[in-house]
């Protein structure tokens, strides 16, 4: 799913009006039903007081026509105009009229109103500000705002909470609708993924308001949203006659003593992904911890008892992943840029191995095409220097993929693949993820598909979204609290399952009522 602009979307939007021959207030109408529909599933009717705060935008226009449509099905509701311009769009005047003809008067609120009182059990509709909002509210609104995070209501938001920008960083001091829910026309905005500014909303979920096709393919977007049938395009599936080779030989390199837990996680990961043959390389503290707890593996040592000091391979591996609990001795360090001279096939590094780019960057021009490097936000810092905010983050991010023609995977809540000027986010993950060795398992499992054949971009999209889907396999039965690193991999099998899992058919026989 591409997440566009709010220029993208204002083109969409003309785009849309001119081909299918429609007005724009009809395009709010469609809006404004969709919001009704999605509320009226839910609610069926019930007797709660859902208070409707509109701006007089076109966000307001649509909280304007939703009030109509939920008063016209017996809804209890308040409405409110917050007057903070004199200017208003036309189809929120047109549907202030219908509302007046329906004999709903809404309440206008300006600086000396006093704030409406709500209940727990009320609903607040926020439809103040839209995608188009330039500034940071005015102090006025901005208590407005407040007010309705402090109440205990349940808060929807229309389209984007009010008060955050769509394509920029949050203004020093602003204020934002924290919403429970927001519901976002046609495409999901690219801040409800982002740390600073992801905050201000629990859930969200896209309306499909009949933005014109045409425009949605053919629309070049910076960033995607990748969900289920978009990783089911990128498996490959195996063969009948098909032997281990088939797969490819992986070799993980890393560990160091009291570290080799980190190698353990990934050579897991890596056959519990499929890759055909795994191979262990670590200093020699590690092999016989690794050969009594992993016996599917096959294991190497450089000779050294605690760090490795020399990289040499005897076998010629399909992908290599490197850097997980390896420390960053200086013989270590060394064999790691040598490494980089010599290796030709596909590469992932991870941890210590990033660390050690960053502090020696003549190793960045060493790196294979392709490499793909997995850092948390500390060492993304350490790679590619401190950022303002998250929106010069991902810039940064894009302008070190493109310069060193590797891929980057931002981990996050919402992990980022970053790909040059493109990057893709995930929609698999929780909390729990936030666990020792959860890296380590994702650098396997992304060496694992690398060495199947999977393409540098596709095994870290694929990898990334199964890792987070194992997770959120593990949620029902354990919580987020008690999701380890070896939880994940052991659901690994099961998040295959779930990818190719069809939906089960309604059971016609089932009694009615």
């Amino acid at each position: 799913m591409k997440i566009l602009t709010a220029a993208q979307v204002y083109q969409a939007d003309k785009f849309t009006i001119e081909k299918q021959q429609i007005t724009s207030d009809a395009l709010m109408e469609r809006a404004a039903i969709q919001i009704f529909e999605w509320i009226h599933a839910r609610l069926h009717g019930a007797p709660v007081v859902i208070h409707i705060f509109c701006g007089i935008g076109n966000n307001g226009g649509d909280g304007i026509a939703l009030a109509r449509h939920l008063a016209e099905h017996g809804y209890n509701i308040k409405v409110y105009v917050v007057n903070y311009s004199e200017k208003r769009s036309k189809d929120f005047l047109l549907n202030m009229e219908r509302l007046k003809d329906r004999k709903i008067w809404p309440e206008f609120m300006n600086p000396e109103t006093v704030l409406p009182e709500t209940q727990p059990n009320d609903i607040i509709v926020d439809a103040i500000f839209g995608i188009g909002l330039n500034r940071s509210p005015d102090d006025w609104v901005a208590k407005l705002i407040e007010h309705i995070n402090n109440s205990q209501a349940f808060t929807l938001s229309v389209d984007i909470p009010s008060g955050l920008p769509v394509d920029q960083p949050l203004w020093k001091d602003s204020k934002v609708v924290f919403a429970d829910y927001v519901l976002s026309f046609q495409t999901p905005k690219m801040v409800f993924f982002l740390p600073e500014t992801g905050i201000h909303l629990e859930n969200w979920e896209v309306l499909d308001i009949g933005l014109d096709n045409e425009f949605m393919m053919n629309v070049d977007s910076s960033f995607e949203y990748f969900q289920k049938h978009d990783i089911q395009s990128l498996y490959i599936p195996r063969k009948r006659f098909s032997h281990k080779g088939t797969y490819g030989h992986s070799v993980i390199i890393g560990g160091s003593y009291g570290k080799i837990g980190a190698v353990h996680l990934s050579g897991k990961a890596c056959l519990k992904v499929g890759s055909g043959l795994v191979t262990l390389y670590v200093p020699e503290c590690g092999y016989t911890p690794l050969q009594s707890s992993l016996p599917e593996a096959m294991v190497l040592t450089d000779g050294e008892e605690e760090y490795i000091s020399k990289i040499s391979l005897s076998i010629k591996p399909s992908a290599v992943g490197i850097g997980m609990g390896l420390g960053t001795e200086e013989e270590t360090i060394q064999a790691f840029g040598n490494f980089l001279k010599s290796v030709k096939a596909p590469l992932v590094i991870d941890a210590d191995g990033i660390n050690i780019l960053a502090k020696h960057l003549e190793f960045l021009k060493d790196m294979p095409k392709g490499t793909i490097l997995t850092p948390h936000p500390k060492e993304l810092e350490r790679l590619v220097g401190p950022w303002a905010n998250d929106f010069e983050k991902l810039e940064k991010a894009m302008r070190f993929s493109e310069t060193y023609q590797c891929i980057l995977v931002v981990k996050g809540a919402n992990t980022i693949v970053i790909s040059g000027e493109k990057g893709y986010v995930n929609s698999t993950g929780n909390p729990g993820m936030a666990t020792a060795g959860s890296g380590d398992v994702l650098t396997g499992m992304i060496t694992g598909l690398l060495a199947q054949g999977y393409n540098s971009l596709n095994a870290s999209i694929f990898a990334v979204y199964l890792h987070g889907l194992a997770a959120d396999l593990e949620v029902p039965a354990h919580g987020y609290e008690s999701i380890t690193a070896s939880s994940m991999i052991d659901a690994i099998g099961k998040a295959f399952v779930e990818l190719f899992r069809q939906p089960q058919p309604p059971n016609d026989n089932q009694p009615k009522g």
